[in-house]
């Protein structure tokens, strides 16, 4: 299987914050971003893959600051790290102020994908070549972050061990 460029990869979109999608504060809603983050990213991991993908996980989404009305808002996605079956897909979120053109990172996020063959199994996924300095950055501590991501899993699984599935009503009578 011959790696692949992060550039191949890479997935970019831009959307307008309307008023329908602001919160009380009138910014972007929090799940708003979260839902164009997947989507984006997915992408760029079925790109990567060429395979059925599905989230496995988030790792992290940083809010880092508000998208207002008059923003625009750009998802910039592509695969930073890959394991065995798994991918690892870095976003940024650059806002652009439409009326006066400044341009600044909201947020940034990292989703861990899984390929599937045609049984929905996972299945063997590129490596990956990373050639900016981003991409490099980001691709020589992909190896921690999937450490992490097996500890927390392990973790997850150890917690769930213990916590019932009882109708909420039923736990307290």
């Amino acid at each position: 299987m011959n790696a692949k460029y992060c550039k191949e990869s890479r997935v970019i979109r831009t959307t307008r914050v309307f008023p329908n999608d602001v919160n009380n504060h009138n910014t972007l809603f929090g799940g708003r971003l979260m839902n164009h983050l997947d989507q984006v990213a997915s992408t760029s991991a079925a790109r990567h893959s060429r395979k059925d993908c599905v989230t496995a996980s988030a790792d992290s989404i940083d809010f880092l600051s508000p998208i207002q009305t008059t923003d625009s808002v750009c998802f910039e996605s592509y695969v930073t790290w890959t394991g065995v079956s798994s991918m690892e897909v870095f976003v940024k979120i650059i806002t652009e102020d439409l009326k006066s053109g400044e341009r600044k990172i909201a947020a940034i996020a990292l989703l861990n994908f899984v390929a599937l063959d045609q049984e929905k199994n996972p299945t063997k996924v590129p490596q990956v070549i990373p050639e900016t300095e981003e991409e490099k950055r980001l691709n020589e501590s992909g190896l921690e972050r999937s450490k992490i991501r097996r500890e927390r899993k392990q973790k997850g699984k150890e917690l769930t061990a213990f916590i019932t599935t009882n109708h909420p009503w039923e736990v307290y009578f």
